[in-house]
């Protein structure tokens, strides 16, 4: 709430290990954790997978986001749309608290939007056992992006229960997002060798099309049970679903010129409609062998998915300029699917089967972490239109796990571990001598070494790891003429990463840190990349945002906030690469008392001195970043 976060990637501009960017034509956002991309279709929310809106999250839902650096394979299973390789993040939605809460919210962000939101909790009962929270949050207006218009509602109602040995909570959700008129990505993948990166043009530049839009509504809710047997084991489940409707109309600038921002517009109108259902089971046991306890986790966990979709577009670009933006009408000559009722394109299981054992002894300064995650991927892809299978994908991996953690010092730990990343292998496609093979899941590994140091009011911890990543590239077929595809590709991340969150004296709070990355291309497709940095993974990233509570008026904290990124390259062959760029925020909040209730204004300023910059660059896209914004709002707590 203090940040005023319209968007989970909003929340996130505090991690200094995440990056974020935009999907392909759309105005969806991925996010980048070690250099590895996140999908949104890869965000868990209460610990379920498939869960999440895929495209854009309305973070007003949730209590909290939590970030998990590394290969997550063991702990979630694979993730559906195969992504999680250098971490995941998980929404914990948001409970009736002890206190009662009935909290409104009136926001202003520029360059004319407006909007609120109503925050109610409430315990009742004996004990205050039964729980009820309810929000609704909504936003519409212009933003500082010329001709970009947003609008978003999210609804959520939450319930729990609870007595001595049994906890249930439940929660239902609605999200509808639009976009119209949106600023997407600039496709530059058909720049010439050695072209570099265009200038950036301003900040609040738009070359999209004033037709383009995008309409993304979501239903959905998990609920969750836990039992205690006794004092030694718990049996829990979990158990979530989503129905999602996406249309949209979406413009796409492919570069031609770096030099003049000349290139080529095409319009694509897409239909997508998905039903994906979750569940969680498992037995959580604490027992005692001689001087060693163990926590022995066993369980199971399924995600069925299915997506039914159409497009059409334009085959003919329109010339446009990035710098010089023109409109067009759209013309669309090729289409595949009933845009108005989409037919099923793919059909997705996964299962998985796993087992922990985390012994700990020495006066529990030892922690000795062992296990493993079978895992079984099954995947259908469909003919648009005709329904007629293309492929089928049925492949199972084991994925073990190993951690060591230990506490030398009081306050202090240092910790070892090996974990995989786990995503569906490849299908080989009908171009290719060895057709019809089907690949085993592609295992990606991390070695992880790091210490933690933790006194309560401040932490600190220090991570250094190398991930390695498989990944499928096309080669010669002996002297024949004919090209293999195989799954020889590798991608080798090494990096570090230092944070530090908490109370560096009275009143002034720090959270932050530095992560270093060198990405590499270990066997690339083009042998002579190999060596060279992977396209769009910046050096380094610093994250710095400092809170400072004003001693001389009770109430007021100034807030400051510094995210630069180091240099990316901007082909896989390093001719070229994006500039290292910094952006600076600050803001303010006042809280006070009218009438003995809390009143609370807070004011921000994004990008302070609206600074251009290129802020990333995803596979062949080029992303721009925020112009200067400013964010006003009014809390009251009645």
């Amino acid at each position: 709430m203090n940040q005023q976060s319209q968007t989970l990637g909003d929340v996130l501009l505090n991690d200094p290990t995440v990056r974020t960017t935009t999907g392909y034509g759309n105005y969806a956002q991925l996010f980048q954790i070690r250099g590895f991309t996140l999908y949104g279709d890869d965000i868990a929310i209460d610990g379920l997978y498939g869960v999440t809106p895929r495209q854009l999250v309305s973070p007003q839902l949730y209590d909290s986001v939590q970030v998990l650096n590394g290969a997550s394979a063991f702990l979630n299973g694979a993730a559906p749309g195969g992504s999680a390789i250098g971490g995941n993040v998980n929404l914990v939605s948001k409970r009736a608290t002890i206190t009662d809460i009935t909290r409104v919210t009136g926001d202003y962000t520029s360059s004319s939007q407006g909007g609120g939101a109503v925050d109610i909790s409430r315990r009742f009962g004996k004990d205050r056992a039964y729980g009820f929270r309810f929000n609704a949050a909504g936003m519409d207006g212009e933003t500082p992006i010329h001709g970009e218009r947003r609008a978003d509602i999210a609804l959520g109602g939450a319930f729990d229960w609870h007595n001595d040995d049994t906890r249930i909570n439940m929660n239902m959700n609605y999200q509808k997002q639009q976009v119209f008129g949106g600023r997407s990505a600039i496709i530059v993948s058909s720049l010439a060798s050695g072209m570099p990166a265009p200038l950036p043009p301003s900040p609040s530049q738009n070359w999209g099309q004033r037709w383009a839009y995008t309409d993304l509504s979501y239903l959905f809710g998990t609920m969750g049970i836990e039992h205690d047997f006794g004092k030694h084991v718990t049996a829990y489940g979990k158990f979530g679903a989503q129905s999602g409707n996406e249309m949209g109309n979406y413009a796409t600038t492919t570069l031609t010129d770096a030099h003049t921002g000349n290139g080529r517009v095409g319009a694509m109108a897409t239909a997508y409609n998905v039903m994906n259902e979750a569940t969680q089971a498992g037995v959580r046991a604490h027992v005692n062998t001689g001087f060693i306890r163990h926590e022995i986790n066993a369980g199971g966990s399924a995600i069925w998915e299915e997506s039914d979709a159409a497009y059409a577009m334009s085959l003919v670009g329109m010339s446009g300029n990035i710098y010089q933006p023109t409109q067009f009408t759209p013309n669309e000559t090729y289409a595949r699917g009933n845009m108005r009722d989409p037919g099923r394109v793919s059909w997705n299981k996964l299962y998985s089967l796993f087992l922990s054992d985390t012994m700990t002894f020495w006066h529990d300064r030892i922690s000795l972490t062992g296990g493993f995650r079978y895992q079984d991927i099954l995947s259908n892809s469909y003919a648009y239109g005709s329904g007629q299978m293309q492929t089928h994908y049925d492949s199972s991996a084991f994925s073990p796990v190993i951690g060591l953690v230990v506490h030398p010092i009081k306050h202090a730990a240092v910790y070892f571990n090996r974990i995989q990343g786990l995503s569906a292998g490849s299908v080989v496609g009908s171009s290719y001598v060895n057709a019809g093979q089907v690949f085993a899941p592609y295992e990606s590994t991390q070695y992880e070494v790091g210490a933690k140091y933790d006194i309560g009011r401040f932490s600190a911890g220090v991570a250094f790891y190398q991930t390695s990543m498989p990944y499928g590239i096309v080669e010669a077929y002996g002297n024949t003429g004919q090209l293999l595809y195989t799954q020889n590709g590798k991608q080798k991340n090494r990096g570090m990463e230092l944070t530090f969150n908490g109370e560096i004296l009275r009143g002034l709070r720090f959270n932050g840190g530095l992560t270093l990355i060198d990405a590499k291309q270990v066997r690339a497709g083009n042998e002579n990349n190999n060596g060279k940095t992977v396209i769009g993974i910046p050096n380094y990233t610093i994250n710095g945002n400092l809170e400072y509570d004003v001693p001389f008026i009770k109430g007021l904290t100034l807030v400051g906030r510094v995210i630069s990124t180091g240099k990316q390259q901007f082909n896989n062959a390093n001719s070229a690469h994006l500039s290292a760029w910094s952006r600076f925020d600050l803001g303010a909040r006042y809280t006070f008392l009218v009438r003995g209730k809390a009143l609370t204004t807070r004011f921000e300023v994004d990008n302070v001195g609206n600074q251009r910059y290129w802020a990333s660059v995803y596979q062949s896209n080029l992303i721009m970043g925020d112009p200067e914004t400013y964010k006003f709002s009014v809390t009251a707590d009645f």
